[in-house]
């Protein structure tokens, strides 16, 4: 009987999770579309002076062209730079050009059969801006009960005047789960005036691929829409329209090498405005969960399942050295694109979860939830391998995906000693999420909610919560999906002088530039671009003196030539930190221009090296 209820207490979460039943679409394509229409939406980035911008059209008529070209306005010209097909199925036509001149704005227009034209800007490149504005979004349902139908309005117009320098979208931007065509379309009518003159990053998520969970096991077919045994349960052809629609206007990928199948890959990098971006796929190399569960019959008797809602299951056992969660390609990414500073001043990494499980209830509060595998907090030592990566280079994350606004610190071996985490509200938050420990937090900062401060998370990893837009359980049994569901978005700020990273959460339904509006509470958080790898009780390598001012400083083990840690530093003076006592390099500047020099680290250590560039 307790199997059997655990089995319906999980099918229910797993359903929930989908939200809809597969067959029940409301999406529709607008009556009637007119030829000069035929154009829905763009989207574009720059990177290293490449242009790519991907034009989403509706459904191609009769004997019309599957040809599109992509024209630049010079003096009061339209002038062809680019051509591409109309690729089916999806409609969408990836343009490029190369050699773009990014130090000026520019107009484009995307031009097919003469009839319909879409226009936008290209920006110039922000890199002399003071302050970057990134603004961030997820889990964008569109279905009534989950208060999607209403108007993305508000969030259009606060973001048409914030105008900031770049758009990321995490992850669930459709839930159709088996209409990606149609319900990207409704995506894109929605927030095509925030995407028509900024660049925009997206990454597909579960919902996307038509999925209620996604463990991506390198690419392998998945034996139901669970996901459970790892790898993608649609057909090969719908996921390369899923990511060809949202993911062919960025960068190139670091390895194009396509995975199992022929799925390809598009994890890569985007400099802009002086910020490094990477940019993750976080589960399409992640395992699936057969293996775990044949290895813990006691745990998973009827094979395996998503989550743990059992108090005494000791999830420490559930740690697989072997499991993968980013793969081995990705941290190989990862770690040349640490010591990648050029055009750089701050690197951000972008991925759809966070590195560790930051919520405990779910759906309807009634039940704690344990452990939840769909979240980065398993594979346990394939987090930690990701965190130690990604804190050489001081990166902040973002992320999305559980619908629960968020800001925590990740720990690997202590509390705080990688970097901090901002998973932003939903855009439409119908499925529940709540992070409320029993036991308050230890060491919480002065006055704050007992729900911040350190914990181990339901797979024992550390963290250090510090805000939370948890959903407010009286004002829910009210109503109002949009203002007491805890939906919302967030704004990241980058004070580039000042080498500081502020978070941002805000509900929906509010005029955020208005001197009178709130935020969450515990929002805005600042913190410091080194607070992303912080060394307590570790050792010192001298003191830098350099004859130039913001140089890059990398340090690597003597020996293993390993990067201990990357950053552009703000002024003439730093003194690197490392956490083990050793021997090391220490190498200053970029390019051909390195100085290297040689040193032992100490607990103290009073020495100071004066370098010239």
């Amino acid at each position: 009987m307790k199997v059997l209820k655990n089995i319906i207490a999980l099918t229910l979460f797993f359903l929930n999770s989908i939200c809809i039943a597969q067959d029940q679409s409301i999406i529709r394509l607008p009556d009637n579309i007119e030829p000069e229409d035929r154009i829905a939406f763009a989207m574009y980035t720059v990177h290293e002076n490449t242009l790519k911008l991907t034009a989403q059209f509706h459904p191609i008529k009769n004997f019309t062209p599957f040809e599109a070209s992509l024209e630049i306005e010079e003096n009061g010209k339209w002038v062809t730079k680019a051509e591409a097909d109309i690729i089916y199925p999806g409609y969408t036509a990836p343009f490029r050009i190369e050699n773009w001149d990014d130090t000026k704005e520019q107009k484009y227009r995307v031009a097919y059969n003469n009839e319909a034209y879409y226009e936008g800007i290209i920006k110039k490149n922000p890199i002399d801006k003071d302050e970057f504005v990134l603004a961030a979004f997820t889990c964008n349902s569109m279905y009534p009960e989950h208060g999607g139908d209403l108007p993305k309005d508000d969030i259009v117009k606060n973001i048409l005047k914030l105008n900031p320098d770049l758009i990321f979208f995490s992850g669930d931007q459709v839930y159709e789960h088996s209409e990606h065509y149609l319900a990207w379309l409704k995506f894109g009518r929605e927030f095509s005036e925030i995407f028509r003159n900024t660049p925009v990053v997206i990454t597909p998520d579960d919902h996307d691929i038509g999925q209620g969970n996604y463990w991506g096991e390198n690419g392998k077919k998945a034996d139901s829409r669970r996901g459970i045994s790892g790898g993608y349960y649609m057909p090969l052809e719908y996921i390369k329209e899923v990511e060809r629609a949202q993911t062919s206007h960025l960068p190139d990928p670091y390895d194009a090498t396509p995975i199992e199948r022929g799925l390809g890959v598009y994890y890569t990098d985007l400099k802009w405005g002086g910020i490094s971006f990477a940019i993750l796929e976080d589960r399409k190399f992640k395992t699936g969960l057969t293996k775990l569960a044949k290895a813990h019959p006691d745990v998973f008797p009827d094979g395996p399942y998503e989550a743990i809602f059992n108090p005494k299951v000791d999830t420490r056992r559930f740690d697989m050295e072997e499991s993968k969660l980013l793969g081995d390609r990705q941290l190989k990414f990862l770690e040349e694109w640490t010591t990648d500073w050029e055009n750089a001043e701050i690197k951000t990494v972008l991925s759809q979860t966070a590195l560790a499980m930051v919520d405990n209830y779910t759906g309807k509060y009634d039940k704690e939830l344990y452990a939840d595998f769909d979240s980065n907090g398993w594979p346990q030592a394939g987090r930690n391998r990701a965190l130690k990566v990604i804190r050489k280079s001081f990166s902040p994350t973002i992320t999305g995906d559980t619908h629960l606004g968020a800001v925590s610190i990740m720990g690997v071996d202590k509390w705080g000693d990688a970097g901090y985490n901002f998973t932003t509200p939903a855009i439409a938050n119908y499925w529940l999420r709540w992070w409320q420990p029993k036991a308050p937090g230890k060491n919480r900062d002065k006055n704050s909610p007992t729900y911040t401060g350190e914990f181990l998370d339901g797979f024992h990893n550390k963290i250090t919560v510090k805000a939370v837009a948890n959903p407010t359980l009286p004002e829910i049994k009210e109503g109002g999906y949009l203002s007491t569901r805890a939906a919302g978005f967030g704004v990241i700020r980058y004070n580039k002088p000042n080498r500081k990273i502020t978070f941002e959460a805000w509900a929906r339904n509010v005029d955020i530039h208005s001197p009178n509006s709130k935020q969450y509470p515990g929002w805005p958080i600042t913190i410091s671009q080194e607070d992303n790898f912080t060394i307590e009780g570790g050792f010192q390598l001298p003191t830098l003196k350099i004859s130039k001012a913001n140089q890059v400083v990398t340090v690597r083990d003597k020996f293993t030539k390993e990067v201990i840690s990357s950053i552009r530093i703000k002024g003439n003076t730093y003194q690197p930190k490392v956490i083990h006592n050793g021997n090391y390099l220490i190498e200053i500047g970029e390019g051909a221009q390195k100085t290297a020099l040689e040193s032992n680290s100490k607990k103290r250590n009073k020495q100071t090296i004066e370098v010239k560039i």
